[in-house]
């Protein structure tokens, strides 16, 4: 029985992560979250919760439910008594995107670099076995894709010179402290529970369901490289379990370039299938900060933890489009057409 605490786990991907590793089972899974983002309710449909004081974690353990820890990564003290008698931590708490790190470069700072530390700082301190942050490929920058693990960094955003920089403590804390750290850069993720996020396609989504245009910030031919959740948290328990990998980064995507353009009409033609016809599409200035084409090379990933993508764009939009209009996604019902 191996106990993970995952830091950020009320959000998008630890709700999918925790429901996976629940479903697997043989788990203790810890949480620790500020709930900026939102409350514990996505985390109920996942599985039973109890709340807990850092000093009591471990008082209500089992593989039944889930500790939650309301604290913030920068109360390093309650960082650390989570850790406690814990193996893998999973690092996803963040000031995620690209505009709020525009808008606020030194809230971004703070959170993303101060926080990643304390969390290292836990798991040096507590013994933990296996760190993994989760990154992106914001910190690659403007460069020609595909990306991959050797290209020199150039962020253009404060968020990618955060993540960088997370990925840089990483690296310094294999090296010398003996932590097994793991980074892994995630591609455009989308999938269930990912209501509250502001990512192109949950955005897309709400907005089609509300009877609203799709919004496409700039002409719709930069590029992006889309992944289901599922896959990325098979990823995240690779990064947590396959040996000799400890200090090593991981693009983890699906080494295929889609336009913004051609997810909007991937997700028209699943909203159609659902009853919601006649999606239109409106054009907004593009946004600073934001790289013109990014897809990753995930040959690296291939290799060194045996893990490749398995779910196609237009499967996973079409699942996800299911969850939205589901119970679980609110049951929105279109207001058009």
């Amino acid at each position: 029985m191996r106990r993970w605490l995952i830091t950020g786990g009320c959000g998008f991907i630890g709700c999918n992560l925790v429901r996976h590793l629940l479903a697997e089972g043989g788990y203790q899974i810890r949480v620790l979250d500020n709930l900026e983002a939102g409350g514990p309710e996505r985390l109920e449909q996942v599985g039973p919760v109890v709340e807990v004081a850092p000093e009591a974690c471990g008082a209500h353990g089992g593989t039944d439910r889930i500790e939650l820890v309301v604290r913030d990564i920068l109360d390093a003290d309650a960082v650390r008594a989570s850790t406690r008698a814990c193996q893998v931590v999973v690092h996803l708490a963040a000031s995620t995107g690209v505009a709020p790190s525009v808008q606020d470069p030194r809230r971004d700072c703070v959170v993303n670099v101060i926080g990643t530390l304390n969390c290292l700082e836990a798991a040096r301190h507590e013994g933990v076995e296996r760190f993994v942050f989760a990154s992106s490929g914001a910190p690659v920058g403007e460069v020609e894709p595909p990306v991959h693990e050797e290209k020199a960094p150039r962020p253009v955003s404060p968020y990618g010179a955060s993540k960088l920089a997370g990925e840089g403590y990483c690296s310094a804390y294999a090296r010398s402290f003996g932590l097994e750290t793991v980074a892994l850069r995630f591609g455009n993720v989308y999938g269930p529970y990912s209501d509250r996020k502001s990512s192109v396609v949950a955005a897309f989504i709400r907005r089609a369901l509300a009877g609203e245009p799709l919004e496409i910030y700039g002409d719709g031919s930069q590029t992006r490289d889309f992944i289901q959740v599922d896959d990325l948290v098979r990823a995240i328990g690779k990064a947590a379990s396959v040996p000799g990998i400890g200090g090593e980064i991981f693009h983890i995507a699906t080494a295929q370039e889609t336009t913004v353009a051609e997810l909007a009409e991937a997700l028209i033609r699943v909203l159609a299938r659902h009853g919601f016809d006649g999606v239109q599409l409106r054009n907004a200035p593009p946004r600073t900060g934001d790289v013109r084409r990014s897809y990753a090379d995930t040959a690296k990933a291939a290799e060194r933890l045996g893990w490749r993508a398995e779910v196609a764009l237009e499967q996973g939009l079409a699942g996800v489009v299911q969850w939205f209009i589901g119970p679980a996604g609110g049951g929105l019902r279109s207001t058009h057409g």
